[in-house]
């Protein structure tokens, strides 16, 4: 199984998932709290380390392990590590304005890997046709 671009992700990428998911949810939300005047400190919430392991657990299919253990271990392994981290912040506050900080960068940074991703997609499918309907256009030619 392939990410959605049609490529493997790469282990180092796949780690960082969980806590770019995390990292976008939290921004986003801080971001929106400064909108409704909401309490200075957010808190971290084992819900949302649910999440985030369950969105790096989504995509582990698509990952090129180098060798079967660490298929085994790591990609169980890590996200239940990350689950039992949430358990133990449960309720842990951190600052709004810390918070907005780091995950609307990170926002921004996953919306141009998507738009940067779906050129180079649309850009490959582009060249795939054109050179399908060369291939189609010099058989019709051979055989008329």
């Amino acid at each position: 199984m392939l990410c959605a671009s049609g490529r493997p992700l790469r282990v180092g990428t796949w780690l960082a998932v969980p806590f770019l998911f995390g990292s976008a949810v939290l921004g986003l939300t801080g971001f929106a709290g400064l909108f409704v005047a909401a309490p200075r400190e957010i808190a971290l919430t084992s819900p949302l380390f649910g999440a985030s392991v369950a969105v790096g657990v989504a995509v582990s299919g698509t990952v090129t392990w180098r060798t079967r253990r660490q298929k085994r271990w790591l990609r169980w392994g890590y996200p239940a590590g990350l689950l039992a981290a949430g358990v133990a912040v449960d309720g842990v506050h951190l600052p709004v304005a810390g918070v907005v900080a780091v995950g609307v960068p990170v926002v921004a940074l996953l919306v141009a890997l998507c738009v940067v991703e779906r050129r180079r997609t649309a850009a490959e499918s582009a060249g795939e046709r054109f050179l399908k309907e060369r291939v189609l256009a010099g058989r019709a030619s051979r055989q008329g």
